[in-house]
């Protein structure tokens, strides 16, 4: 029998649908003429109900491909289900086949081998193929158009990490792609390997050294001189998986450590900079100028996430799991090995982004979704608002979808290829809760507090996700078989 349990609000119930609206109906503004190209993002949609109680279904749920695509101002929906291993050998047996998350020693016995992988967390496109990913396992490539799988892909046989990180770096200025595997040889290792693949998708460059611990590395920096790996102390232990336990556990006890290698460096060069127990997962941006490296990440005193528990049996403090976008900074040259942190804003958000043509160089302009604003009042939880920030200036403008309705992740989509950094678009998909249904608003970048430039109105709601991204036609038509 097929019986999912009762969410706490029926938005997050399972939506178990693919669906293709042509022509999805405006109801708000105009579409904007000149832009050509998808918004393609990740979804969460569970195939078959869990066997684990209390099981953390926004990460280990399936993952979904939705894409909305915009032609001559017209705009076409599509949703599918990304067709992992497990995926597939769930959906052959009509239940769920795999237990605790990360945590194989839960899994039924007839899947043991099979990738645990879900797709469900980012899409990327580069070097002619599309990606999605999820950071225990190596990608999944997606064909753009019609969002059918075509397969894991390892490189050519170049991969030999076990995991690949959900969010990997775009060099703007050489076109490489920079990215890493956590936990890269098994379940609770301490070790991380670090890649860059050119600007054709081809492995260039490889290092594998050992972290202080092992961790929950979701997230890294890349600048045009270093890669900084975040260290952060939610840990993972073998024996606690042994025990069919929870992957991640907080632990107050522990330091940060941020590793900083030189760019094509090796185990060698990795220098670790310790500050105290704090939280960090989502990186804005971040540049550096030969010597000093600024970091610019939301940071919250304690553990984010109220489902991984605490190792001293702390209850969760959802006071401490506020998150404020602050400034790290590393000095290269202080042999103290330490950092320093200044918070840029006092509005505790998530889900940081920028203008993605400056990845790895200094920047302005960002946007993030905020769950709380001082001084304002919004019936609800979750994410309410959404606003840009100048981190110079430390300048917001701020968007509010209405009552009774949630953001997810903004994006940052250019006004026209060669626009000027920071101008353009900022897309946001909004659930509006009480009339189950959602949005994709559209809002002028430069003008978050306007009316938006655009409402497309859905009759459906969009399942609770993570991230995603927009590629323009002209890269889509780069596409490889």
């Amino acid at each position: 029998m097929v019986r999912f349990p009762e969410p706490s609000d029926p938005f997050d119930a399972p939506m178990r649908v693919e669906a293709d609206i042509r022509g999805v109906q405006v109801t708000q503004g105009e579409v904007p003429e000149q832009l050509s190209g998808t918004y393609f993002k990740c979804v969460v949609d569970r195939q078959w109900p869990s066997f684990v109680e209390n099981d953390i279904e926004l990460f280990n749920g399936d993952g979904m491909l939705i894409s909305f695509r915009f032609h001559k101002g017209r705009v076409d929906f599509k949703s599918r289900y990304v067709h992992t291993e497990r995926f597939e050998a769930e959906g052959k047996a009509g239940r769920s086949l795999f237990g605790v998350y990360r945590n194989p020693f839960t899994d039924d016995p007839t899947v043991q081998g099979l990738s645990r992988g879900l797709a469900n967390t980012n899409v990327f496109y580069h070097a002619g193929l599309l990606y999605v990913a999820k950071e225990d396992s190596p990608p999944i490539i997606v064909e753009p158009d019609t969002l059918a799988t075509v397969g894991s892909y390892d490189f050519e046989g170049a991969l030999r990490s076990r995991s690949s990180t959900a969010h990997p770096k775009f060099d703007p200025r050489t076109g490489e792609m920079v990215f890493f595997g956590y936990e890269a040889s098994g379940e609770a290792t301490p070790d991380i390997v670090y890649y860059e693949a050119d600007k054709r998708g081809k492995l260039i460059h490889e290092a594998w050294f050992d972290a202080p611990y092992s961790s929950m590395v979701h997230d890294f920096v890349v600048t045009q001189n270093f890669v900084v790996f975040p260290i952060i102390p939610l840990r993972s232990d073998i024996e606690w998986l042994k025990r069919g336990e929870v992957h991640f556990k907080w632990d107050p006890d522990e330091d940060v450590y941020l590793g900083v290698l030189p760019r094509k460096g090796s185990a060698k060069d990795v220098r670790w900079y310790k500050g105290g127990n704090r939280f960090a997962s989502h990186i804005m941006g971040a540049s550096d100028d030969g010597r000093f490296i600024h970091i610019d990440t939301p940071v919250s005193e304690s553990n984010y996430f109220p489902w991984f528990p605490d190792l001293t049996g702390a209850p969760y403090d959802p006071s401490k799991a506020r998150g404020c976008l602050s400034r790290w900074t590393i000095d290269t040259h202080d042999p103290s090995m330490t950092f320093t942190e200044r918070k840029l804003t006092d509005t505790p958000g998530e889900f940081p982004r920028m203008d993605d043509r400056q990845e790895t160089l200094p920047y302005r302009w960002g946007v993030m979704a905020l769950s709380d604003v001082p001084g304002r009042t919004a019936p609800g939880g979750g994410f309410r608002w959404v606003s840009t920030i100048d981190v110079e200036t430390g300048r917001q403008q701020i968007y509010y979808p209405g009552d009774h309705a949630t953001v997810a992740e903004p994006i940052f989509v250019p006004a026209a290829p060669g626009a000027p950094p920071g101008v353009g678009y900022v897309f946001v998909i909004v659930a509006r809760r009480d009339q189950m249904r959602s949005d994709l608003v559209i809002l002028d970048a430069q003008r978050l507090d306007a009316p938006p430039v655009c409402t497309l109105s859905l009759p459906m709601r969009i399942r609770m996700g993570v991230h995603g991204n927009w590629v323009d036609q002209t890269e889509l038509a780069t596409r490889v078989a």
